[in-house]
């Protein structure tokens, strides 16, 4: 089987189209679609069903993709192996977070990192789901629930609490609550249905307030921790945020601070065989640094 081919194979079934694979590929969409062909021949077997919204792997092209999938993934453990065998740590970490940790509080950080260590590339990728990191999704993640993967080895990086937040313009506005009963009149902005989170109880809030008023509606919902914060910070209302959020942003104060919602930990997590990785221990180190730093 000839391997330029199968790169190519699998890129396409990666990326679900012809030209997208091609865009990844730096290869134009008639040459992958040449492969690919030529593939398909040399197999005498089809590996894609091709429509006009796309392209889906056949029963043969799926059992292909899994081990095609499996062996780039193997490689990618190798090559990075290789590249820690250096004396300078060099190459690229491949780092999953959540769109709020990645976006908000690791994403300013990531400066520092890059001129201490400027052979290394750090590839963020910022998605609520968690990524496979034993099929190389990534390198490392920060979870912000205890992994239960048994490869996987996890360090604690800290423990985020939730409160409540206004902005400083929405407190000026419509003064300062002094008790939970306060809030039954104010715009209480909450998570939607479909936001992702390990935290059961993470509308705390309304759930606090319905015990005063079950007729209570929040004003506004939305998916995203970013979403939130950006519509707390424009002064729509008040929300409960995770604390570490909230640093940098100005305009925007605690409310009823004694009243404390979920808290949990965030976890640096790393698969077993990169556990002598510099580049992986590198940045585990300077994340705990940073963590030490910041004051939630």
């Amino acid at each position: 089987m000839d391997w330029d081919k199968l790169r190519i194979f699998h890129a396409v079934a990666e990326a679900g189209s012809f030209t997208h694979a091609g865009e990844t590929l730096h290869l134009s969409q008639s040459a992958v679609s040449r492969q690919i062909s030529a593939l398909e021949e040399s197999l005498q077997l089809p590996l894609f069903h091709r429509h006009a919204r796309g392209l889906l792997l056949t029963e043969q092209g799926e059992l292909l993709y899994q081990t095609a999938h499996e062996v780039f993934a193997k490689l990618a453990m190798t090559e990075a192996m290789l590249a820690d065998t250096k004396s300078k740590p060099t190459g690229e970490i491949k780092v999953s977070a959540t769109v709020g940790v990645g976006s908000n509080w690791l994403t300013p950080r990531i400066r520092e990192f890059i001129d201490l260590y400027p052979d290394i590339t750090v590839n963020l990728i910022l998605a609520d789901r968690e990524l496979d990191l034993a099929m190389r999704e990534a390198d490392v993640a920060i979870r912000l629930r205890e992994p239960v993967q048994p490869d996987l080895i996890m360090r604690k990086l800290m423990t985020v609490k939730h409160h409540l937040y206004a902005s400083t313009e929405y407190i000026q506005k419509n003064g300062t609550p002094k008790s939970l009963e306060d809030l039954v009149d104010r715009k209480i902005l909450v998570y939607g249905e479909e936001a992702p989170s390990s935290i059961a109880s993470v509308n705390w809030i309304l759930d606090m307030l319905k015990e005063v008023d079950e007729n209570i509606q929040p004003i506004f919902k939305v998916n995203n921790v970013y979403g939130l914060l950006l519509a707390i910070q424009s002064g729509l209302g008040i929300g409960s945020l995770p604390d570490y959020i909230t640093q940098g942003h100005k305009g925007i104060v605690r409310v009823l601070p004694e009243l404390e919602g979920p808290e949990f930990d965030a976890y640096y997590v790393y698969p077993e065989e990169l556990r002598n990785s510099k580049r992986v221990t590198i940045f585990r180190d300077f994340l705990i640094r940073k963590v030490s730093e910041s004051v939630f």
